[in-house]
């Protein structure tokens, strides 16, 4: 570590000695200090210490919001009173692209059913029914969906009986439930898995045409659109010859679910939210799946690289390094004029399952070093690497989320890759079924924070004054009236696309502006200017 910053340890000895002796115990399992090789363990995906200021979100928010928001032609309907309707609406900056101006594209609506006091106390599926039937009459879409909210779980309505009788009376339009009520789990990510379990079961494998003209069939899972970042994917995939069948989710139709299992090879980006579906589809199907990442113009070269080696065609790896090369050389000229700006300077990440890992990489390439870094809704695995899931404990709030039992389809079941192959890709470097997770790539001496507190926000800004802080809307004004500027990695405020190589050109530049500006320096705090203070002091924790 240089000298001119603090030693971590003693941050976070900084940190804890303000908790009471109970909080501090179980957040001190939850703060660590990257030693990469140690085997030291993180304590994850447990649920929030109640009184502190979380990052985290809902179950509901994980499953309608983030996996089941991008699909534009399912109507998805919250069931519930209308605050947890807001969350229906795009409010992600999920982009889509119908293919004709006239194509169905539902994502900018806001369905709900409203739900009152006298449906909380008389049930609410008698409105739930008239609510698909008039979503159905309106738009006659392919496919509906159905969101349970708090109120739902609590009161007993079975929106998964709703959804098979109005599936068989419409007839032509597949109605399905989601039991995603926001206190079901720890945080989003167990909507993450009540979502991915829901789409296998009611979508994937219903259609078996193969479809497009390239023989190189792929799915993309873990990818949502923020800011165009699909599109950008898309556009090299093509050049490459690469068929992209279906995306989970980003810029997606139900189709686009239905026909997913007649590709060759799954790629997952973000790792905690989609994995249970690569797993189901090589247990179901046969398809592989490689953890890949499109963030950072080396690490899509790589991920590029990966994905022709697995087809073994040599047209198609001379094809991918014609692409990268191309896209290189732009980025390279862009890198040369900005990296002297950016060199040195201090970043920290605080977002979602892997973008606070794959985002380190836009930063490497900058010159700037990442000194702490943590996930909102991760599991050890995400930290530490699959290599831990035989170690990890099944506790109570993980039991509440279904577990499929899946087995080999006995007429759709095709492995894509024999031993004699995976063998082959092994020698390569080139594995399946894995990820390293983000504290091995991670600088030693660094900090590695889970669920990160509002105070512990505060106190790292103020112990590494950092060039950037990238976290959410909740911190993004708090943190900027500490004269650092945010960049939210959840929804990219208004800017994007950020992934592959043109994504990479405009992170640099967005990163160039935003910490080379001098108007941070100028930003005081409201407590800062001289008016009244009020100061208080935590109790007793006996």
């Amino acid at each position: 570590m240089s000298a001119k910053l603090p030693a971590p340890d003693v941050v976070k000895e900084q940190i804890l000695k303000k908790y009471p002796r109970k909080v501090a115990k179980k957040r001190d399992k939850a703060i660590v200090v990257n030693a990469p090789g140690s085997g030291q363990e993180i304590q994850a995906n447990v649920r929030t210490i109640p009184g502190i200021i979380t990052q985290r979100g809902c179950t509901y928010a994980g499953c309608k919001g983030v996996v089941l928001g991008p699909t534009r032609d399912i109507v998805n309907i919250t069931h519930g009173p209308i605050g947890c309707g807001f969350y229906s609406w795009l409010t992600r900056r999920n982009q889509t692209l119908p293919d004709s101006p006239d194509g169905e594209n539902y994502m900018t609506y806001c369905f709900s059913t409203d739900m009152q006091d006298e449906n909380i106390v008389f049930g609410g599926e008698k409105k739930l029914k008239q609510a698909i039937q008039e979503a159905y009459d309106l738009f006659h879409p392919k496919a509906i969906g159905i969101f349970s909210t708090c109120p739902v779980g609590l009161i007993g309505d079975d929106v998964h009986a709703v959804a098979r009788e109005m599936r068989e009376k419409l007839g032509d339009c597949n109605v399905f439930g989601f039991s995603c009520e926001g206190y079901k789990g720890v945080s989003q990510s167990a909507g993450h898995h009540i979502a991915n379990n829901q789409l296998f079961k009611h979508l994937v494998g219903r259609d078996d045409e193969i479809k497009g003209d390239k023989k190189f069939r792929v799915n993309l899972l873990g990818e949502y659109n923020i800011g165009g970042d699909a599109f950008e994917i898309e556009r090299i995939f093509a050049e490459c010859g690469f068929e992209l069948v279906a995306t989970f989710s980003g810029n997606s139709t139900i189709n686009q679910f239905e026909n997913s299992h007649t590709t060759d090879l799954n790629l997952i980006m973000c790792h905690r939210s989609i994995n249970y579906v690569a797993e189901m589809m090589e247990t179901k199907y046969g398809i592989p799946w490689m953890k890949v990442n499109f963030i950072g113009a080396d690490a899509s070269a790589k991920s590029l690289r990966k994905m022709a080696a697995f087809f073994e065609d040599d047209e198609l790896m001379n094809k991918v390094e014609e692409v990268i090369a191309r896209e290189l050389a732009k980025v390279k000229s862009v890198l040369a004029e900005i990296r002297p700006r950016t060199e040195g300077k201090l970043s920290m990440l605080f977002v979602g399952g892997s973008r606070a890992h794959h985002y380190q990489e836009l930063f490497s390439e900058l010159g700037m070093r990442t000194v702490a870094a943590g996930y909102e809704f991760g599991h050890r695995d995400d930290y530490e690497g699959r290599a831990v899931l035989p170690n990890i404990k099944i506790d109570a709030d993980s039991r509440n989320i279904e577990e499929l039992t899946v087995e080999a389809d006995s007429e759709k079941y095709a492995p894509r890759a024999d031993e004699a192959k995976i063998g082959r890709l092994a020698a390569k470097g080139i594995t399946f079924r894995d990820y390293d997770g983000m504290m091995p790539e991670m600088e030693k001496e660094t900090l590695v924070i889970d669920d990160l507190s509002h105070y512990e926000m505060e106190k790292l800004i103020e112990h590494y004054k950092p060039a950037i802080f990238c976290a959410g809307i909740k911190e993004k004004y708090v943190v900027q009236k500490m004269g650092v500027p945010l960049k939210q990695l959840h929804s990219y405020d208004y800017g994007g696309p950020y992934a592959a190589f043109d994504g990479a050109i405009n992170f640099y530049k967005e990163i160039d502006r935003m910490v080379n500006s001098s108007i941070w320096g100028l930003i005081k705090a409201p407590w800062e200017n001289g008016g009244p203070k009020i100061r208080a002091k935590l109790g007793s924790d006996d």
